[in-house]
């Protein structure tokens, strides 16, 4: 080989390989699956506004209250505030339109408002699942980073909403700050948190504010927003979230107005019954972020939750509970709001067969049913009170293939292949050597990075590794590479001396 040559053939060796194209799984649109007629949310509807008219609710802060009034709402004498119809429809057309929330890197968009699904994080849990599958013991900061690092690195995991909760932190303030720079330091993602007083909204602005260059530029791109459980069920706002909510908005944080019943307990067993409650407290959370500020970004959140009334315990991987969140966010596209659901609180304990068909199930309802967030559908067990690192990883394969199965068919005469066919049938009797086999077994397929496929004889001699082991692999792969920096040193150096945040690399 001349040196001409020799030295063309070394360039083809070093030229990296280009990414073969996959399959679309992020934002794609749901919406297939109609648990509800028309006639059905029509109903639905009805029902909640009645309820917010004739019930009302209580708790709600005095100035909110008076401008309220001014729009026809009625304060009675037992302190409820009647909400009529025509204040309910105001609100709801302000909200109804897209909206997008930011991540701090490229493609990292959530669009919602339209019907495209994504699967993230979530759960608040006490508790985490030691390494040997069985332990659990209480989360801390460090927990709360690990899995920020594994939902960077997670391809089907596009949104990071706080899992745990930081028990070694001792005062809420503390946590809530921590909470979000942990968040904000181990992934670009969008982070979803909470803040319990209104008074400490300003510290986490200001984070954001310095990680985007400027308020404006945040605000143009918010890529933190809040979760504001506004109410507590039956009826009853949450004075103080209430002004968290208010703290956010005027900061131009986008909020997620969130509503949890619990079937039995704090709403009607009947399913429809706890759809009209759920969607009327969680349209008062509307009403008072419009009563804020006509021009929030705010989110419709409804979450009813099932009970094992058997034991009085949530039962977050039940058929019901399916059932139910695929209709809320039918309810949410009904009114074309962006919209979030919980889909992945799975009963069972570890990663196991139950945490399989449980979170299976109910993400794969909601995902059809056009929901746009779908939260808790990675890493959380027994009931939303812990969290598993390996799962994040088991999960994340899990919702890659839910995704892909919303993906359009395309009927074309490419794709309908008469001529190929023909060609095949009359010749090699086969598919397997045909040119568009090849060139489409990257586009058309979604391998699993987890699942094994591998033959019976192959798996035994590859060791017989079940999925919680492989996954355990990549979890101490993922977190023995050296971590991404999403806060430049400097920042972090400076936030860390004023909030008095923890050290994540010591």
């Amino acid at each position: 080989m001349t040196d001409k040559n020799l030295n063309r053939s070394r360039r083809r060796k070093n030229k990296a390989a280009p990414a073969p194209i996959k399959p679309k799984t992020r934002g794609l649109a749901g919406g297939y699956l109609t648990i509800l007629s028309d006639a059905d949310m029509a109903a639905i509807d009805a029902a909640a506004k009645a309820i917010l008219w004739q019930t009302g609710v209580v708790g709600a802060p005095h100035r909110l209250t008076q401008k309220a009034c001014d729009e026809g709402a009625v304060l009675t004498q037992e302190g409820r505030l009647q909400i009529p119809p025509a204040l309910t429809s105001k609100a709801l057309s302000a909200f109804a339109k897209p909206l997008t929330l930011y991540g701090r890197k490229a493609g990292q968009e959530l669009h919602l408002g339209s019907g495209q699904v994504y699967t993230g994080t979530g759960g608040a849990a006490p508790l985490v699942l030691d390494e040997d599958g069985s332990t659990f013991r209480e989360a801390g900061i460090s927990d709360l980073f690990k899995a920020a690092r594994l939902a960077e690195a997670l391809e089907h995991i596009h949104f990071f909403s706080r899992p745990v909760v930081a028990r070694d932190i001792e005062t809420p303030r503390d946590m809530d700050i921590a909470t979000a720079f942990t968040s904000l330091k181990g992934t670009s993602k969008h982070i979803m948190t909470s803040v319990s007083a209104a008074e400490d909204v300003a510290a986490i602005a200001d984070i954001c504010f310095t990680l985007a260059g400027s308020e404006e530029a945040f605000r143009e791109k918010p890529f933190l927003s809040l979760n504001i459980n506004h109410i507590t069920p039956p009826l009853r706002l949450a004075e103080e979230a209430v002004e968290v909510m208010a703290e956010a908005i005027k900061f131009g944080l986008p909020v997620q107005c969130n509503t949890f019943g619990q079937l039995g307990a704090s709403s009607p067993v009947p399913l429809a019954g706890s759809l009209a409650q759920t969607c009327a407290e969680t349209l008062a959370g509307l009403v008072m972020a419009w009563l804020i500020d006509e021009n929030a970004k705010a989110i419709f959140g409804p979450r009813p939750m099932v009970t094992d009334l058997r034991t009085g315990a949530m039962s977050g991987g039940s058929g019901e509970q399916a059932l139910i969140m695929a209709a809320t966010a039918q309810m949410a596209n009904y009114y074309q709001l962006p919209n979030s659901v919980i889909a992945g609180a799975t009963d069972a304990k570890t990663a196991d067969a139950q945490s399989g068909f449980e979170k299976s199930l109910n993400i794969t309802l909601a995902a059809q049913a056009g929901a746009n967030l779908i939260t808790q559908a990675c890493g959380m067990h027994a009931g939303l009170m812990a969290a598993a690192l390996e799962s994040y990883v088991i999960d994340s394969d899990m919702a890659g293939a839910i995704l892909r199965s919303l993906a359009p068919i395309e009927v074309s005469t490419d794709t309908l292949m008469i001529a190929a066919i023909d060609e095949t049938a009359k010749g090699a009797g086969h598919f397997l050597g045909h040119a568009d086999t090849y060139a489409r077994m990257h586009s058309d397929f979604l391998y699993p990075e987890l699942a094994c496929r591998l033959p019976v004889e192959t798996w035994t001699q590859a060791g017989a590794e079940d999925i919680h082991s492989r996954a355990r692999k990549k979890v101490t792969a993922i977190l023995s590479s050296p971590p991404e920096t999403h806060i430049p040193k400097t920042i972090e150096t400076a936030l860390r001396q004023k909030y008095a945040l923890p050290d994540l690399d010591g």
